[in-house]
């Protein structure tokens, strides 16, 4: 299936139009910040319910007899929740009696204030942890809401795929769906359309971003070669410092996608999103279009290109 130059020219006209601009790069930073704030409130929430049920202690030994704190205690002592399922009692005690020995009782009056530092000090490399793929995830959630808004305004009747359940449903009120989509299922005329995202492509023998099939989800058999339509790598990332990087990410990854089908003789549809996209990047890009190596490719901060490459994707 060779690309149309028409295809991606419908909004890209140079290499220059792929390039992120310093405003969305500072609306990135921004939407970045937005959400660590919003994953931080729990745990904000938590150090705050802790120094409450604390607070009438006179001292650090009195905390091991108040009730319904422990799991509190043994995050303050720098285990994780992961780490707290794999202790035994006798390990726990000991962690929160090494916690007020080394760190509360030499805190003195201040050992309250000093349980609660120590408790937000774990739940931040938590917070970290989880903030590591935030760039994709927010990259998902946006495409994802484009691609629904293109079946939407056309009439087309269309399911999603909770990631949870794996359990397909069909839309109702879609409020804040994509939080929660694997996959989306729509009908183009009579050709049926699945959606799937982060699929590990046994062809290929790695991870996909995004996977376009030919097929309802009750027949979709993912080893089928001839069934894939479109495979795509999403870039999030945001820091243009990191730009460079993903995108040789993304372009070994798409090379051995199109190698791997070409091998049986199936030539999809292979395309790219990113966020942080440079002036060098934005033209490696662009040549790869004009000579077929890349069906189609989109700035993910230009509302226009994502709506047109979500176009694309819903009538293929």
């Amino acid at each position: 299936m060779p690309a149309k130059q028409s295809t991606y020219r419908r909004h890209l006209n140079s290499s220059v139009d792929l390039e992120t601009t310093y405003e969305a790069t500072r609306a990135g930073f921004v939407s970045l910040a937005l959400e660590k704030n919003y994953r931080a409130t729990p745990f904000i929430a938590e150090a705050r319910a802790l120094q409450e049920a604390v607070s009438h202690a006179a001292n650090p030994s009195d905390l091991v007899k108040i009730k319904g704190i422990e799991n509190g205690l043994l995050t303050a002592a720098g285990l994780s929740d992961k780490a707290i399922t794999h202790l035994q009692s006798e390990d726990k005690v000991n962690a929160v009696k090494e916690l007020i020995k080394n760190f509360l009782d030499p805190a003195g009056a201040k050992f309250v204030e000093e349980l609660v530092f120590r408790f937000l000090l774990t739940r931040g490399d938590t917070l970290g942890g989880s903030m590591r793929n935030i760039g994709g995830i927010l990259a998902q959630r946006k495409l994802t809401r484009a691609v629904i808004s293109t079946l939407k305004i056309s009439g087309t009747r269309y399911f999603w795929q909770d990631i949870k359940s794996q359990n397909w449903f069909e839309i109702d009120d879609d409020l804040n769906i994509e939080l929660s989509v694997r996959g989306l299922y729509w009908q183009n005329g009579r050709k049926h359309r699945t959606l799937i995202y982060n699929l590990t492509v046994p062809l290929v023998k790695n991870n996909v971003d995004l996977c376009l099939f030919n097929s309802t989800p009750a027949n979709l058999d993912e080893k089928e070669a001839e069934t894939y339509i479109a495979l795509g790598e999403l870039k999030g990332g945001i820091d243009p410092a990191g730009a460079d990087e993903h995108w040789k990410t993304a372009k070994t990854a798409l090379d051995r996608i199109r190698k791997a089908f070409i091998r049986v003789k199936q030539e999809p549809y292979i395309f790219f999103i990113g966020a942080a996209i440079e002036k060098k990047m934005a033209k490696e890009i662009w040549d790869e279009l004009q000579n077929g190596t890349l069906s189609n490719a989109a700035n993910l901060n230009d509302e226009n290109q994502v709506a047109s490459i979500s176009s694309w994707l819903c009538n293929l």
